[in-house]
């Protein structure tokens, strides 16, 4: 009796372990999905050209294509999963009229929803936890940064005042619970000062305060280490034009840091990504001077260099950069 009790709570254990780790894996797998058009679990290339409102990508499967969508200069781009198919959604968020405009990759319909105001900023993510892109956007208001989700489990949403209207936000999922928490980066008082990230634990509603970066840095959020949780992470630009960008990543998985010259200083913009499908963010940028998307591959290491794209276009997986 004693040896099947051991072996079902070992059962137990393991069934236990492998349900945590798929769904901290989720939230970060909703990352890749909003980047994935092609559903074969690798981010793709894309980039939007304001000269004629086009996105162009070129899918890790070989094949390629260009979609009229969205406004120049109106619109932020909003990649994200919103019909729970696994594949990204090509999807723009209208400043002068709050709306979500968006074409689901399962069906090809085109979506039209009404959720923020003129001045907010969009940051739609997967708060539920449901694997779908939740509608959300802050508002900086009275010195404030408020927080509204709704959530595309049952149409409800939450109000969230989280951050102060100067902070910069920084969602992910920082305790690995499936689910996006909210999240800020505090500037120093001076511009070479200590930032700060402050998270709300959505699976707790504890508070996660880490020092990390300094007032200038650029965040660049990504789970860089694989172990379903999204590490605190920015890049520091150069002094000058020809200057290195430097990538400062605090791990989540053993707080070590993940530190890499990557990038050149005013002609780079940030595009990290899952562009091998190994789980683990990569390391990547875009340079505006050749169209070219450069990273490395985190599987293996291997160098990357796909020409994709013409100078002045903007690279949509640049989204996530703040």
């Amino acid at each position: 009796m004693k040896k099947i009790l051991v072996q079902g709570t070992h059962l137990a254990l393991f069934v236990v372990a492998m349900l945590l780790l798929t769904v901290s894996a989720f939230s970060q797998l909703s990352l890749r999905n909003a980047l994935d058009t092609d559903g074969d679990g690798k981010a793709d290339l894309t980039v939007f050209r304001p000269s004629n409102n086009i996105w162009y990508t070129n899918m890790s499967n070989g094949g390629f294509n260009y979609t009229n969508f969205g406004i120049a200069n109106d619109d932020f781009m909003t990649p994200g999963d919103y019909d729970g198919d696994g594949r990204g959604d090509i999807s723009v968020w209208r400043d002068t009229n709050g709306a979500w405009y968006r074409l689901n990759s399962s069906d090809g319909t085109f979506h039209a929803f009404f959720f923020g105001t003129t001045g907010d900023e969009p940051v739609g993510r997967d708060y539920d936890g449901d694997g779908i892109t939740d509608f959300a956007v802050v508002r900086r208001t009275n010195g404030l940064l408020i927080w509204y989700l709704q959530h595309s489990h049952d149409s409800g949403y939450d109000a969230i005042q989280w951050g102060l209207s100067t902070d910069y936000t920084a969602p992910g999922d920082y305790d690995g619970d499936g689910h996006f928490d909210v999240c800020v980066q505090r500037p120093g008082a001076t511009t070479n000062g200590q930032a700060i990230f402050y998270a709300l634990r959505s699976s707790d509603q504890g508070v996660i305060a880490q020092p990390w970066g300094l007032s200038n840095d650029l965040v660049v959020p990504g789970d860089y280490d694989g172990d379903g949780k999204t590490d605190f992470a920015v890049v520091r630009e150069g002094a000058t034009a020809a200057s290195n960008i430097f990538w400062y990543i605090l791990k989540s998985s053993d707080g070590g840091l993940l530190d890499a010259s990557y990038g050149l200083t005013g002609s780079d913009l940030n595009v990290q990504a899952d562009y091998d499908g190994d789980g683990k963010t990569d390391i990547a940028v875009w340079r505006d001077s050749d169209g070219t998307f450069y990273y490395n591959r985190s599987s293996d290491g291997g160098f990357v260099s796909y020409p994709w794209g013409s100078p002045n276009d903007y690279p949509v997986a640049s989204y996530d950069t703040h």
